[in-house]
């Protein structure tokens, strides 16, 4: 595929990038520099200890010898009765002591100089007949020593808060032996997935299943922040893989530093990072998370310091200077993104106490009510300095989808207390319902793209998630639709099955088209892609809780199977380039939301409906589950759109 490699693929997912290897000549790099750098430090330490010696020395010009024999001015002697003064059991006569001190603090300073210079030396000399290995390992307990500093000052300790009362967090095996021996299936590929992460790929971002090391992409910056060990710690728990769970924990305690000079998205980081490490929380209660959670939150914050509060795209966590991506329309910032961050923002305001979280989405969102929107449809860009819309494309795909599903999921997270929430779900979806859904000529209920007053018969993987999303909103719909809503739920779950059904490999395409003859089915060479991508199966396990129609089952399972008999190779598991071809080539990226979402959603659809009930949970959209608050425990109900 020829995708842009900065073209976001969607608002939830930013496009992987394949960095190569190009992390090891960096390190390569960075040890020959290691060594220049100690040899310059000793260089410039000598010669600064000989400019010291010019510069700081007493002005011997004041006196009238600069080298006086000490028997002219000290005579050892005790008597005191004689107007002297006695010193060190050696009499200073009272006209020449002046001079004496300052001749003597001269000796002195002369002495410490020429004894730092040996002592410098002798240090270069030793350097130098080190090895590059001993210096390397020099270097590195030098960086652990303050990357200790830096872990003790970051480690404050956070006021107690009250846990919400955490239900459904383990379940008994299912009683069905093939429901059980599906469930079974799912939790060995996670293993799989995971084990050939750590053996391979242990601290980068992601793996490279196929290659065998790490790998990263843009959103993520330079740096090895260990996204798949952060994403998959929940899945971990609930499939009761505790030893793993033990060992992402170890690593997050001791390497998760987020002190590094590197640009990351904030969007990403948000949903990934500090939606797994709250969730992680949640489920363990190990404080290391949330500890890890806040500190992260920290170095977003600077995101907001726009003339809007609109947030930057991207920010550096160690600058905390933010821009934004440069395709997206003149500098604009994307729906999806500033709008997907109020479910882990708002549990933050609620562990810390602090309403800084709170209240930074609280202001978009009361922006976001001011402005006008064409049609009642929210255009996906936003100019962060300007405050107007970028383009008005509008999509509840990519840039735009996970929006709405915080709107939706910000009033189930209150315990359905946050009404404003709910009233800005229910006027978007009847805007979508009115210029975006359609049914195709075969009888297919599908999701359009509005672009400048046009709408695109196109429908993408990641729209797939709206079914999910209707079902889920039916309860507590407006004029009593909840059966309607449920209903364009199945026919959103049945459009995305069809994508999936009407191709060779039986996964589905990342964007289908419904022109002409061709419904349901990838026209482009680029969009006939799958990079394990959960939408569809996260869809199926909702309609399942919601219908317990057998069927979602079935389809999860066909999904499953496709997976591992298409995506599974010997280091992990691997998205392919065209999902309508019988031989397909590799992306050889094993992406982190695999095993964050997808496998996550698969064993949920195969457990019973006692492990995290929707009444007591409410899932983030990387999967990451976090408890209702319940008006009684939270500190927010003293906001009105709490009341």
């Amino acid at each position: 595929m020829a995708t842009p490699a900065l073209l976001p693929l969607s608002g939830r997912r930013l496009p992987p990038l394949n960095l190569g290897t190009s992390s090891f000549p960096h390190h390569r790099a960075t040890l020959r520099l290691s060594e220049k750098f100690i040899l310059l430090l000793i260089l410039s330490a000598f010669i600064t200890l000989c400019f010291g010696a010019f510069f700081f020395l007493p002005d011997s010009s004041k006196h009238k010898r600069f080298d006086l024999g000490l028997e002219d001015v000290l005579i050892p002697h005790v008597d005191t009765s004689k107007g002297g003064k006695n010193l060190g059991g050696y009499l200073i006569h009272g006209q020449g002591h002046d001079e004496h001190r300052h001749r003597e603090e001269e000796e002195r300073l002369r002495n410490k100089i020429r004894a730092d210079h040996e002592k410098a030396l002798e240090e270069a000399k030793e350097k130098l007949k080190k090895s590059r290995d001993e210096i390397r390992a020099e270097i590195q307990t030098e960086k652990n020593k303050v990357a200790q500093e830096m872990k003790k000052k970051d480690s404050k300790p956070l006021p107690p808060v009250q846990v919400p009362n955490l239900i459904g967090i383990n379940s008994e095996d299912p009683t069905d032996k093939d429901i059980r021996e599906k469930r079974d299936k799912i939790k060995e590929m996670m293993k799989h997935a995971w084990e050939n992460y750590r053996q391979y790929g242990w601290g980068h971002n992601e793996l490279k299943p196929i290659a065998r090391k790490g790998h990263s992409t843009n959103i993520f910056g330079n740096s090895q922040m260990g996204a798949t060990i952060v994403d998959a710690l929940d899945t971990l728990y609930i499939m009761g893989l505790h030893d793993e769970f033990r060992e992402g924990q170890d690593w997050i305690d001791k390497n998760l530093d987020f002190s590094v000079n590197s640009e990351v998205s904030v969007f990403e980081v948000n949903i990934r990072f500090i939606g797994g490490l709250l969730a992680a929380y949640y489920l363990s209660g190990q404080e290391v998370f949330k500890l890890k959670a806040v500190q992260l939150a920290g170095k977003l914050l600077p995101a907001f310091n726009t003339p809007t509060g609109i947030p930057w795209a991207m920010v550096n966590l160690k600058s905390g200077v933010g821009r934004n991506w440069g395709w997206a329309s003149a500098g604009s910032s994307i729906l999806a993104e500033f709008g997907t961050l109020h479910m882990e923002f708002v549990h933050l305001s609620y562990l810390t106490g602090d309403p800084v979280y709170y209240n930074k989405v609280m202001h978009i969102r009361k922006l976001l009510q001011k402005m006008d929107r064409p049609n009642g449809l929210y255009p996906n860009y936003l100019n962060p300095r300007t405050g107007r819309w970028g383009q008005h494309h509008t999509s509840v795909g990519g840039l735009g989808d996970s929006f709405y599903e915080y709107l939706l999921k910000a009033w189930l997270m209150s315990d359905k207390m946050d009404t404003e929430a709910r009233k800005m779900y229910d006027d978007a979806i009847e805007a979508i319902e009115r210029h975006l859904i359609r049914k195709s000529n075969g009888g297919l209920t599908y999701i359009g793209e509005w672009k400048n007053g046009h709408l695109e018969r196109k429908m993408g993987h990641l729209t797939c998630f709206a079914g999910g999303m209707f079902a889920l909103g039916a309860d507590g719909s407006r004029d009593d639709k909840a059966g309607h809503y449920l209903q364009l739920g199945a026919e959103i779950a049945h459009t995305c099955h069809e994508s999936y059904d009407r191709t060779t490999l039986k996964l589905g395409p990342e964007a289908f088209k419904f022109d002409g003859g061709l419904e349901a089915v990838a026209v482009r060479q680029n969009e006939k892609y799958y990079i394990l991508r959960p939408e569809v199966i996260e869809t199926y396990w909702y309609m399942w809780r919601f219908t317990h129609d057998p069927k979602y089952r079935h389809w999860g399972w066909e999904a499953a199977q496709a997976i591992d008999k298409y995506c599974r190779v010997s280091g992990g598991f691997s998205g392919v380039k065209d999902v309508y071809s019988s031989s397909p080539a590799y992306d050889d990226v094993q992406q982190s939301f695999f095993l964050a979402e997808t496998l996550k959603y698969l064993y949920l659809l195969f457990s019973n409906d006692d492990l995290l009930p929707l009444d007591n949970w409410v899932f983030n959209t990387e999967a990451h589950p976090l408890p209702v608050l319940h008006l009684a425990n939270t500190t927010l109900s003293g906001n009105p759109a709490y009341r």
